[in-house]
């Protein structure tokens, strides 16, 4: 159990355990594009992608570093007054550019007052040593977590999804970054076209043979704007979307497999309600979320890493 009580390792007790205050992430736009969407890799992105779904409305890339800084913090300093900052780079792969640019936006980032760390969205396949070598030297002074977005741990998912990278991709970028002193992240999504319950499960599995610190978890929403909406409307048998009791139900089933010292940072992904197509969950809060799990979890008797077997 972790140190408030939950049946598995929250993300909130590992910060307030770590830092011994609230750190709130500060999300930016940088103007980053992806392999899959400028034709280096392929052209469209990811099929179920609309950025619009999780970049708060002041994330604006023709904005500076430290204009979206300002902006993020004024709006959370309203609700929260003594806390810290983590930078978020998180729109799109921002680690998508040249090392002369990605050292001077992280530098600007973490100069800016009450930030005392940096948390960056990526591809396992835009990672190279030198970018591994500058984070590693960042980490000695600063917090730094990298965090990648695996999505599947099947192939012919991540084909079907035009993710353009493979599952050995990601296990090869995981391992470069293996004790560089920056946490490692993880990004996958339960629910994707073509997966089955046993290969959902089985993601638990994979996941836990990565060195991995964090994990961010969340059901497949198609939205607005995105090619799954088109596939959604044109085949909608094709897809075997999660309600909030099966989710509730699964996820009780899934950390059971998961390794117990990988700290979950989410559950559920809230795209906004104007952009959602599927499945509606009538509003349903992360908050109102994870105490139905917590209930579950209690209910059940079960948690994280119960039938876990290292391999």
């Amino acid at each position: 159990m972790s140190v408030t009580g939950k049946r598995y390792l929250d993300y909130a007790s590992f910060i307030k355990s770590t830092f011994g205050e609230r750190v709130q992430k500060i999300s930016l736009n940088i103007g980053f594009s992806c392999p899959n969407r400028d034709g280096s890799k392929g052209f469209g992105g990811c099929t179920y992608c609309n950025n619009n779904t999780f970049n708060p409305d002041y994330c604006i890339s023709t904005k500076t570093i430290k204009e979206q800084l300002e902006e993020g913090i004024r709006r959370f300093t309203k609700k929260y007054k003594t806390q810290k900052y983590f930078a978020y780079f998180q729109a799109y792969t921002n680690t998508y550019s040249d090392i002369a640019s990605l050292k001077k936006m992280y530098e600007e980032a973490l100069s800016f007052p009450g930030v005392i760390g940096l948390v960056i969205g990526t591809r396992p396949d835009c990672i190279s040593e030198e970018i591994i070598e500058y984070l590693s030297f960042l980490s000695k002074r600063s917090y730094i977590s990298l965090e990648f977005g695996v999505e599947s741990t099947l192939n012919s998912t991540l084909k079907t999804v035009n993710r353009c990278h493979t599952f050995e991709d990601t296990k090869a970028a995981y391992k470069l970054c293996t004790n560089k002193g920056f946490h490692l992240g993880a990004h996958l999504i339960l629910g994707l076209p073509g997966e089955t319950k046993e290969d959902l499960l089985n993601h638990a599995v994979e996941i836990s043979k990565l060195p991995i610190n964090t994990l961010k978890l969340h059901h497949l929403q198609i939205v607005k704007q995105s090619v799954m909406a088109h596939q959604f409307k044109e085949n909608p048998e094709n897809f075997n979307l999660f309600t909030c009791e099966t989710y509730v139900e699964f996820i009780a089933e899934f950390i059971e497999l998961l390794r117990p010292d990988i700290i979950i940072e989410r559950f559920i992904s809230e795209a906004p309600l104007d952009l959602l197509i599927a499945p509606k969950w009538n509003g349903l809060k992360n908050f109102e979320m994870v105490a139905k799990i917590d209930k579950k979890l209690s209910a059940t008797n079960t948690w994280q890493g119960k039938y876990y077997t290292r391999n």
